[in-house]
């Protein structure tokens, strides 16, 4: 007993000690909000953007939050569970006044805590009392980062009342056995912790303006003190990968290349996985490159409210990332699969750049914030992405030909394809997407699908998209505007008059997706070959660029490697299937920490012993730890 118990204090210990480092690209799952909870989260991050999307803040109360589990939203909610009235927010809203709607909105959620607390001391049984006290803290939520950020003392003296509240109101027993009396003196000595805290900082008369809206305490504002609150998601936000998750097809591992052998590619590898070469809130987010472009795909569940006009889509200069790239145009952009990136120049949903080296460092300074990054940095990103290839396809040879393994609609389709229309111009779909040059032309046309900013604007030219793989990267067109490949043809037919009948219609639909197929289009995990399994085999195989960078000395690199992976390493831990094994990685993100630490302290001896120690424990659990 003794000893198990240690394994697990060290494993936690352990794995405190590498997450209260860097944070880790792995995003930690949120609980539900309530209702107005959310929509308050909601409003503070909406009014921080530029522009201010307003319809967005009245739709943040009207109507729940994406995914969740209440079919209402917070003004349905508030009419069926509370006495107070969003009259006055509603009119701040109306009135488009930032500041009015801040404030009350801040005061309808404190007001809200304190109706509940008023319930829970009130209640004539334990289980109205738990229950009151148990909506009031999950308002509470709203407010609870500001605090802890700005009032640490205050916080742990209402996380105290918290618990003594929970531990004062009583219970019922069971069938009338054990029952306990609540405690009304505890209760409310609890309460009134809590409700002056509320009453200084939530329900003042008059806040002081704020250039950044969020959850601060009003006497923290009032004291002029400069005071960080850690970077959050509004709820309804989704940076998750996917699932199924995508099969990632990389050239050197079809050639049975491993990447160990790479350190190049492999360090690529890591810096694309790793949040650390963004700015915040990116980094401190978690978001890394691969949270749009999983496994080389689209992410079709990403979502970020107010960034994202639904599912795989972001707006990549609007206000959020980067204040100073924001461009003030509501433009957000179906995320692009990046499978064949070294077939797919000119880059960008315009094809702006030229240079993939260039696009990739305006992706990281621009975008996101990130700082220079490093000649070493780009030729490794570069390495990395120029080895990712398409999704194989046996019904496709490598000149773009259908092989006889389409069915017969996509054959028929097939010659629609490659039909000349008099409405294109004498030109066919194959005149842009070419079927030998992996269905693409390398050029940016403007075919009408972009509404023109002016008159006389010449901004609606696109880059020709690849046609491999798209069977799974839906919706589509720069925007994500039409949901199917049907739809896509029958946008063409219809805006481009090109008069085909509803049996050619579908033909050309079959053709569009068999070239877009594949044999095997997501990863297959089983109870050996787990989800874990496949983490722990990245990151170990990104740590093994120490093997060249420790001779060299390169401390900055070396530092960003272990930074990231020791952090995710720890973190993936948690979706292990051996729960007995996952102290031994918890302690290997520790000894890869371990390195780090040794070369931050200029002892390089220590770092190449930690190395050393890495590599012989990462071994030993390889095949046991799964």
């Amino acid at each position: 007993m003794i000893q198990k118990f240690l394994g697990a204090f060290i494993a936690a210990l352990a794995s405190a000690l590498v997450l209260s480092g860097p944070v880790a690209a792995t995003p930690a799952k949120e609980a539900p909000w309530l209702p107005e909870a959310a929509a308050y989260r909601l409003t503070l991050f909406l009014a921080n953007l530029e522009l201010l999307p307003w319809d967005d803040v009245g739709t943040a109360w009207a109507e729940s939050y994406r995914g969740s589990e209440f079919a209402v939203g917070a003004l349905a909610w508030l009419n069926g569970s509370s006495d107070i009235g969003p009259a006055p927010l509603l009119n701040a809203i109306t009135r488009k006044d930032r500041q009015a709607v801040f404030a009350e909105a801040t005061r309808l959620i404190a007001r809200r805590i304190d109706e509940e607390l008023d319930r829970a001391v009130m209640a004539d049984d334990p289980a109205r009392a738990q229950q009151a006290v148990r909506t009031a803290r999950e308002l509470y939520r709203a407010f609870a980062d500001g605090i802890a950020a700005a009032d640490p003392d205050a916080s742990r003296r209402i996380g105290l009342a918290w618990l003594e509240l929970n531990s004062s109101t009583g219970s019922a027993g069971v069938l009338g056995a054990g029952a306990t009396p609540a405690s009304r003196k505890t209760m409310e000595a609890a309460r009134e912790v809590i409700s002056l805290y509320l009453a200084e900082n939530f329900l003042v008369d008059d806040f002081a303006p704020r250039r950044t809206l969020s959850a601060l305490p009003e006497t923290v504002v009032q004291s002029g003190r400069t005071i960080e609150v850690p970077p959050s998601l509004p709820p309804g936000s989704d940076i998750f990968d996917q699932d199924p998750l995508p099969r990632l097809v990389l050239n050197f591992e079809e050639q049975s290349i491993d990447e160990t052998d790479l350190p190049l590619v492999a360090y690529g590898d890591m810096l694309f996985d790793s949040a650390q070469i963004f700015g915040n809130p990116a980094q401190d987010l978690g978001v890394a490159c691969s949270t749009c472009h999983n496994r080389s795909d689209v992410n079709q569940r990403l979502f970020i409210p107010g960034a994202s006009h639904q599912p795989g889509a972001i707006d990549v200069d609007g206000a959020f990332f980067n204040p100073i790239f924001n461009d003030r145009r509501d433009d957000p952009i179906d995320i692009p699969s990046l499978r064949g990136l070294r077939f797919t120049g000119p880059y960008g949903r315009d094809g702006r750049f030229a240079s993939l080296r260039d696009f990739t460092r305006n992706v990281i300074v621009n975008e996101f914030g990130g700082d220079e990054p490093t000649p070493f940095m780009l030729d490794a990103l570069l390495a990395y992405m120029l080895e990712f290839d398409f999704l194989p396809n046996s019904m496709l040879t490598r000149d773009g030909q259908l092989t006889e393994a389409a069915p017969e609609a996509a054959q028929r389709g097939e010659a629609i394809f490659n039909t000349p229309f008099a409405a294109l111009g004498d030109r066919s779909c194959a005149s842009c997407h070419v079927p030998d040059t992996n269905f693409l032309d390398r050029q940016a046309h403007d075919i009408g699908s972009v509404a023109s900013a002016y008159d006389g604007a010449r901004t609606g030219a696109m880059d020709t998209p690849t046609l491999l793989g798209t069977a799974y990267t839906a919706p589509y067109f720069h925007d994500g505007s039409l949901p199917t490949l049907a739809a896509v043809v029958d946008w063409f037919d219809e805006s481009k008059a090109l008069r085909l009948t509803a049996a050619e219609r579908a033909d050309l639909t079959a053709y569009l997706e068999t070239v877009g197929a594949a044999d095997e289009p997501y990863e297959a995990f089983d109870a050996e070959n787990t989800a874990f399994r496949l983490a722990f085999s990245e990151l170990t195989t990104f740590a093994s660029t120490l093997d060249t960078l420790l001779p060299q000395r390169d401390a900055e690199h070396i530092l960003l490697l272990t930074d990231t992976v020791a952090a995710d390493l720890s973190a993936d831990a948690s979706t292990m299937s051996n729960l007995a094994a996952r102290p031994e990685v918890y302690m290997l993100a520790e000894r890869l920490a371990e390195v780090g630490d040794a070369v931050r302290a200029d002892d390089w001896v220590a770092a190449e012993t930690s190395w050393t120690a890495f590599k012989t424990e990462a071994d030993a659990i390889e095949e046991r730890a799964f």
